[in-house]
């Protein structure tokens, strides 16, 4: 780390963005923001794609600290933080252990029901399950019902599934994306998002779309999505959006997560949230759910993103001696 003349630090960051997971395009799009923001603010954020460079040949000590904007698997699964762990790296979100339980729909869950959380009645498939067990689990749901794959995010593979005529393409496209799938009960209500950095609760943001729910489409490319904060209708959701809040917290703590993360939750018609997921590295680019709620709290987007370096390099110091024994066994194999 150097210093600039104002004795403000100046951080030579490894930006882990791109990858091969089905998330690529969105993880690029990540990377680019982040990569402009610290760039911004005076340091010098270097772009690291494991698509196309091998991690494990980086020289990891000519670099303070990582940014992970890497979606889907290698990014979000704790693999690249075992990685990042062995060397001796600080990076930014959470460890390999919250990023593996996070990452799995079905563990989470049952960390969730553990831990009090509330979270929708689900049940664990296979894509070799016979068509007879799969109808026997999908009756302990009941309909209406979701149909997404155990492993994947941005909502890729998701379905509504309202009557079973619609099951076996549901499926299907679940499969698509992974062998395991979860079959979870479908709360009839409002989509929320809360985005978190350790112990600051950024203000839950309700999503608005015409679509059955906040799909790849909506999250990306729809211009008919809409987002609504509580002081933009009259305090009129203060109620539930605290409450949402609440869960959100439990849900990380839960999980173990730390730094930057965003929790995804429903609110049925009585005002009880239900927590879906917990997403352990959010898209960070201008228009992604976190920043959003971190500008209507009056975080600017460069800020949050060097907030997450601060606190990554407040809770994981840098340890030189891993970083040089690794590059040094590199060399020498």
């Amino acid at each position: 780390m150097v210093l600039r003349n104002d004795a403000a630090p100046l951080w030579r960051v490894a930006l882990l963005a791109g990858g091969d997971s089905d998330e690529r395009a969105v993880s690029l799009a990540s990377g680019a923001a982040v990569q402009a923001a610290l760039s911004s603010r005076g340091h010098l954020a270097i772009p690291l794609d494991p698509a196309e460079v091998d991690l494990f040949s980086v020289d990891w000590s000519q670099f303070d600290v990582a940014f992970l904007a890497l979606h889907g698997r290698f990014g979000e699964d704790g693999q690249v933080q075992q990685l990042l762990e062995e060397a001796g790296i600080p990076y930014t979100g959470s460890d390999a252990a919250a990023s593996r339980l996070a990452f799995s729909k079905s563990a989470a869950k049952e960390r969730f029901l553990q831990f009090g959380v509330p979270t929708p009645p689900y049940v664990l498939i296979h894509y070799a399950d016979d068509s007879a067990r799969i109808e026997r689990m999908v009756g302990l749901v009941g309909y209406p019902l979701v149909v997404k794959p155990d492993a994947q995010g941005s909502s890729l593979g998701v379905s509504i599934v309202r009557d079973p005529r619609e099951l076996p393409a549901a499926l299907k496209r679940c499969f698509e994306y992974d062998s395991f799938g979860v079959v979870e009960q479908a709360v009839v209500g409002t989509e929320w998002t809360v985005g978190l950095l350790d112990d600051l609760v950024l203000p839950p943001l309700r999503i608005e779309t015409p679509r059955d729910f906040f799909d790849y489409q909506a999250k990306y490319h729809a211009d008919d999505t809409r987002y609504h904060f509580d002081d933009e209708s009259g305090g009129a959701l203060l109620r539930s959006s605290s409450s949402i809040a609440d869960v959100a917290v439990d849900a990380c703590r839960a999980l173990g997560v730390t730094g930057l993360a965003r929790v995804d939750l429903r609110v049925d018609r009585s005002g009880q949230p239900w927590l879906l997921e917990v997403n352990t590295i959010p898209g960070m680019t201008d228009h992604s759910l976190v920043p959003k709620a971190a500008a209507h709290a009056g975080i600017e987007f460069a800020e949050l993103c060097e907030r997450a370096v601060i606190a990554c390099l407040r809770s994981r110091p840098r340890r030189p001696h891993l970083l040089h024994n690794a590059f040094a066994r590199r060399r020498v194999s």
